[in-house]
């Protein structure tokens, strides 16, 4: 049976607890808020009202490998807040998935969904697992158990989810079949990321990366950086990596450095994003791409660029690298790449460098997974231009939110993102009440 961890208040005079997340993630997502709720001057108890996730659970997921053998995986799911509507998030198949992670995670998702207007509250989920050690049989078998163990607590209007970080278009494909045979009904609803096939919205794919594109498009215009004279780096070439260097490359961005958790590349002179596509089709990984053009990949991040995108990993800018960082413009597509203390180091470059923090960057996933989940519900679905035309829309208005209240209170980006998105959720709460 699945184990369901409700987050209980202290009193008003105590400070909130970390409780059963712990680990360096969740331990930055709680700095950054209490950050900003500094800022807002919000009082001890109901910083843990609005921080702390509702929920936690916890799932044991059996499975038969192809051995013959039985083998168990552990699952979570995390639900931040459930006042703005059901909760929204990605899961992720990784072998450092933690409840903390997966904690940090569903807040970030919060303050997210709250910056671009989506009624959602933030939710994630994951299983601690190397996806690339599963065959194909034994990949759906898991996500199956882990869907089939979630099913008390999810549903279209409580927990939507969709893919991440070893997760994709197929595995969504599975959990909606799971939710759906249980509940006797197809269900497209219950997740997004999926194939278009299966009820998916075109787009979905490419959307984060093209937001990323978007995002880095504008800050250049502020920068006054003409895109053909610029040059990108992008650390992290899964879906979200690729697409980004594909987008900034039809700007006319010179992508001179590239790297996944297999190899590093770096060429001055630029790298051709179409073969290093091509590559990652057949092989997966750029492991084997070149043997000329590789370098170390911590190295990677502070050679010479226009751009610098993380798009990975949390915690890839921290104090050891921030101060060598060559870059003008950061664009955080991963979650969380900055620690606190790096952020504290590129503060003291001011203007000469225009970061883009990853709840505005990266946001353009959960933007058109709301337009999935929208036209999932309506039975009624949009074309590529009316899609990528609302994302554009969605971004442009967050982006301005973001620029406008950084200059009013003279803030970060980054803590002007989060107020934001935390007085959005601090209103509800409040306008709501306490129930009981």
């Amino acid at each position: 049976m699945p184990a369901v961890a409700e987050a209980r208040p202290q009193t008003a005079a105590a400070p909130y607890s970390a409780g059963i997340f712990s680990g360096p993630v969740f331990e930055m997502a709680r700095r950054q808020f209490d950050r900003v709720a500094d800022h807002l001057h919000m009082a001890a108890d109901e910083r843990e009202r609005i921080f702390m996730p509702k929920r936690a659970i916890s799932v044991s997921c059996p499975i038969h490998r192809d051995d013959g053998s039985v083998a168990v995986f552990t699952g979570y799911r995390v639900q931040h807040h459930l006042t703005l509507g059901p909760t929204k998030g990605g899961t992720r198949f990784a072998s450092t998935v933690d409840v903390g992670e997966v904690g940090a995670l569903a807040i970030w998702m919060s303050w997210k969904c709250a910056l671009l207007g989506l009624p959602y509250g933030g939710g994630k989920g994951g299983v601690t697992v190397d996806p690339f050690s599963l065959s194909s049989r034994e990949l759906e078998a898991l996500s199956r158990r882990y869907m089939q163990e979630m099913i008390p607590f999810v549903g279209p209007q409580i927990d939507v989810m969709a893919p991440d970080m070893g997760t994709d278009e197929r595995v969504m494909a599975w959990f909606m079949d799971t939710y759906s045979m249980y509940q006797g009904s197809t269900v497209t609803e219950i997740v997004t990321g999926k194939p278009v096939e299966c009820g998916g919205t075109v787009g979905r794919r490419e959307a984060t990366g093209r937001g990323v594109a978007y995002c880095v498009r504008r800050a250049m215009e502020h920068m006054k950086i003409a895109p053909q004279h610029a040059t990108a780096i992008i650390q992290g070439f899964g879906n979200v990596g690729s697409v980004t260097a594909q987008e900034l490359a039809l700007q006319g961005v010179r992508i001179v450095g590239v790297s996944d958790h297999t190899a590093a590349y770096y060429d001055a002179g630029g790298l051709d994003v179409e073969a290093l596509l091509e590559h990652v089709r057949e092989h997966r990984v750029l492991r084997g791409y070149s043997q000329e053009s590789l370098c170390d990949p911590d190295e990677l991040l502070t050679r010479p660029c226009d751009i610098l995108v993380p798009a990975a990993m949390e915690r890839a800018i921290t104090a050891n690298n921030a101060a060598h960082l060559k870059c003008r413009i950061l664009a955080e597509g991963a979650n969380g790449p900055t620690t606190p203390e790096a952020d504290r180091i590129l503060a003291e470059r001011g203007e000469d460098l225009f970061i883009i923090p990853d709840i505005l960057c990266n946001a353009g996933g959960v933007v058109v997974s709301y337009f999935e989940w929208v036209q999932d519900l309506q039975r009624y679905f949009w074309g590529h231009a009316e899609v990528r035309e609302k994302l554009e829309q969605s971004l442009e208005r967050a982006f301005q939110r973001v620029i406008a209240r950084a200059g009013r209170d003279r803030i970060s980006h980054r803590d002007a993102a989060l107020a934001l998105g935390v007085e959005t959720v601090r209103h509800a709460k409040q306008t709501r009440g306490l129930f009981p």
